[in-house]
This record gives C-alpha cells, sequence and structure tokens, in this order.
C-alpha cells in the first residue's frame, strides 16, 4: 500500500534483459493489479462489429522512465505473464476459440492494451415475420464473472459513435447485414449480496434484401405470371393441363431448391407467398381438368345447366339481365351467345330461334323432323351456354392471378423501401 513501482531499466533495450526485469510484475500476475485494494481497477472495453474485443486498464506496477530505457515507450509482452480481467458477453452461446499466446502492448505509464478477436455466437430473439425484409435487435452485455463493483468498474474506451462508425463500414463491405444504430445503457448486476458492473450495448441491424429477393421473389413471380398467361390458350386445347403440370412440378423443384436460404425457425411472410403461389397454381390445374372434363361431356351430352348457375352466368355475361324470365325447357332463351367447339358443326344464331324449324314448316318437313332439329339446336345451346361458363371461370381466375401479382408487388415495393 502506498509503495512505488518504478523500473529500473538500465540496458533495457538489449535482446533478452527486459524480460528478467519485469519478473516481479509477472509473479504478481494472480493479483488484481492495484497498490490499494480498496480502490477498484477501471477496465475500459470496446469492440467492433468484426468481434474484436479492445480492453484497456491501468498496471501500476509496469512504470519506467523512457529517456532512461532507449527511449523505449511501448513493449509487447505474452498475456500469460499478465493480470487479465475476466471480461464476458452474457449473452456468448460458444466455445471461446481466441487463439492462444496472444501479445499485450504496454507503454511506459503501465497502460495495457489487450485486443482480442473473438467470432461471438450470442443469443437474439429474432423476429422474421417480414423476412427478407425484417430488422433485428439485439443486445450485448458485458460483465465480469469474478469481480464486483468493490474491485473493478467498467468503462468505455471509445464513444459509442465511434463504434457505431468502424462497424458500419466493416459491415457494409462484408456480408449482408446494415447496422442502423449501436446504443449502450450502464446497469449493475445484483447476485446475492454482491454487485457487478456491466455495460449493455443494444444493436440494430437490417438484413440486405437484395440476394433473397433475386433468387426467391423474382423466379417465383416469373412462374406465376407463366402460368397466368396459360389462360390464353383455348379452353379446349389438350395442351393446358400438361402445361400446368410441368409449371407446378417445376415450381416445387425450385421450392426444393430454395428451402436452404429460408430461415429454420418460425412462419416468415415470404413462406406464406409461396404457399399461396403454389396454391394458385393447384387451384389452376384442377380448373383446367374440371373445365376440360365439362366441355368433353358438353360434346356429346350435355346436361341441363341448373337455373341458379344459369342466372349466375347470365349476371356475369350480362349485368343489364341479371333477373331473367323463368327459362323454358332445356334452358332455351337465355340470351347468350354460342361459342363453337370441335364436333359442334352449327352454332346457335340468336336467342329463342330454332334454325331451320320455319324452313321446314315452309318445305312441309314431317313433325318429326322438326322436333329432330328442335333438339340439335337445343343441345347446340347447352353446349354454347357450358362453353361460356368455362370462359367465365378462366376469366375469373385470371382476375384472381392479376389481384395478387399487383398485390405481392405492391407488398414487395413498401416492404422495401420502409
Amino acid at each position: 500500500r502506498g509503495s512505488a513501482f518504478t523500473i529500473n531499466c538500465s540496458r533495457f533495450g538489449q535482446q533478452g534483459v527486459y524480460t528478467t526485469v519485469l519478473d516481479s510484475v509477472f509473479d504478481r500476475k494472480a493479483f488484481r493489479p492495484a497498490t490499494n485494494f480498496s480502490i477498484p481497477t477501471l477496465v475500459n472495453i470496446s469492440f467492433t462489429m468484426s468481434a474484436v474485443l479492445d480492453v484497456v486498464w491501468d498496471n501500476p506496477f509496469i512504470r519506467w522512465n523512457p529517456e532512461e530505457c532507449e527511449g523505449i515507450t511501448k513493449i509487447s509482452v505474452a498475456t500469460k505473464n499478465l493480470w487479465l480481467p475476466d471480461i464476458f458477453i452474457t449473452e456468448f452461446m460458444d466455445v471461446d476459440k481466441t487463439p492462444k499466446g496472444l501479445k499485450a502492448y504496454i507503454n511506459n505509464e503501465g497502460r495495457i492494451r489487450y485486443k482480442k478477436p473473438m467470432k461471438v455466437t450470442s443469443i437474439c430473439e429474432l423476429d422474421i415475420f417480414y423476412f427478407p425484409f425484417d430488422q433485428q435487435n439485439c443486445t450485448l452485455t458485458f460483465s465480469s464473472f469474478l469481480y464486483t463493483v468493490e474491485s473493478m468498474l467498467l468503462g468505455m474506451e471509445k464513444e459509442v459513435w465511434e463504434i457505431a462508425d468502424t462497424s458500419r463500414n466493416i459491415i457494409q463491405t462484408h456480408g449482408e447485414w446494415e447496422l442502423l444504430s449501436i446504443s449502450k445503457a450502464t446497469a449493475k448486476l445484483s447476485m446475492g449480496t454482491n454487485l457487478y458492473d456491466q455495460i449493455i450495448f443494444y444493436v440494430a441491424i437490417r438484413r440486405s434484401p437484395r440476394l433473397y429477393v433475386i433468387n426467391l421473389l423474382v423466379p417465383s413471380g416469373f412462374l406465376v405470371a407463366i402460368d397466368a398467361l396459360s389462360f390464353f390458350l383455348p379452353a379446349e386445347s389438350e395442351n393446358r393441363a400438361p402445361f400446368k403440370i410441368t409449371l407446378l412440378l417445376g415450381y416445387n423443384v425450385f421450392l426444393l431448391m430454395m428451402n436452404d436460404l429460408l430461415p429454420i425457425s418460425g412462419t416468415p411472410l415470404i413462406s406464406v407467398y409461396f404457399a399461396l403461389c403454389l396454391s394458385l397454381m393447384v387451384v389452376s390445374l384442377l380448373e383446367t381438368i374440371f373445365i376440360t372434363y365439362l366441355l368433353h361431356l358438353a360434346t356429346t351430352q350435355p346436361p341441363p345447366m341448373p337455373h341458379w348457375l344459369h342466372s349466375l352466368l347470365l349476371c356475369c355475361t350480362s349485368p343489364k339481365k341479371c333477373c331473367p324470365a323463368a327459362p323454358q325447357k332445356g334452358n332455351t332463351g337465355l340470351g347468350l351467345s354460342p361459342t363453337h367447339l370441335p364436333g359442334v358443326k352449327e352454332p346457335v344464331e340468336s336467342v329463342g330461334k330454332v334454325p331451320g324449324l320455319k324452313e321446314a314448316e315452309l318445305n312441309g318437313c314431317p313433325g318429326s323432323t322438326r322436333a329432330q332439329q328442335e333438339d340439335k339446336a337445343q343441345k347446340q345451346h347447352l353446349v354454347s351456354l357450358w362453353v361460356q361458363f368455362s370462359h367465365v371461370m378462366d376469366t375469373l381466375l385470371f382476375r384472381l392471378y392479376l389481384l395478387f401479382m399487383a398485390t405481392s408487388i405492391t407488398t414487395v415495393i413498401v416492404l422495401w423501401n420502409t
């Protein structure tokens, strides 16, 4: 207590000499360097997001006069020979893989600077709902295992804004994250009757979404757009269903390949988007299969159209005629234009007109001929109704595709900008 420690460094700069001069200091490495143990040692800490921990403290046992020591003001000493503060990060969840045999720098006034490169795997509560446009808030808590506030206090080697600027420059050139801000708070941790000093850093980072937009959203959007364009293929075409099946298989392969880029925990919004894309493609394929079956049935033995379906179809095609008169037997007189189909040779010309009926009466055709022509006209009219029904279904599903794609693009733009 109260003793002065000044190193006599005659012939200090010669090789191998100064180590013996510092033997008296090295022998004290098990003890906290303090001439008065009632005064705590101030340890200043600093770090960058590149995982370098910078620790600075004063050792009063090490002092020398540079003028007497050939102008030497700083030397490097193996850390195994020095007392080191037991600074740790509370959120640290991995084995410390810091290289052994590191050096510490000591100046002539006894200030020791120790740089400890380490990779920190820390606990951070992730909110990945908006992935890849997410922003995370993490904490790094620096504290001591052994020394209470009576023995060691923590301070700042650099200002927080200096740490943030240095870390931001490093993060912008390495990795996928952008540093938004770093703030700090000082606190005391109470463990029973002991009180430990702490410094808590709050780190706000934001993911760079460009990689994920290019590799995930753009290919998915292209596949959905191609699937939407397949509605321009004729409903009675035999190539539409195989085309949609191929797209559906390709989309599943895409999801399997891109699965490694998605978060392994939670349900981000992008997963919901992929599920909706897949669901739309499946619904589109099922609709194509149903339309193909319906048109095949309509060209062989068309079933009568239910009244409620006829009314709904009339509202979709002619909104001004949503309240038609009661349909006649066989759904004749519905006021819908026919569409040609394979196997249908003569389209219906107008509502309520049976082609060939008047000509048959004028030419004196028998009643059986008129009945056959009437049945044929009714069958053709039913075929045209079912064809128009298939076109309405295609139109509605195509508009649903357009609405989904417009909503997806708008959502991406808003999330990217905010």
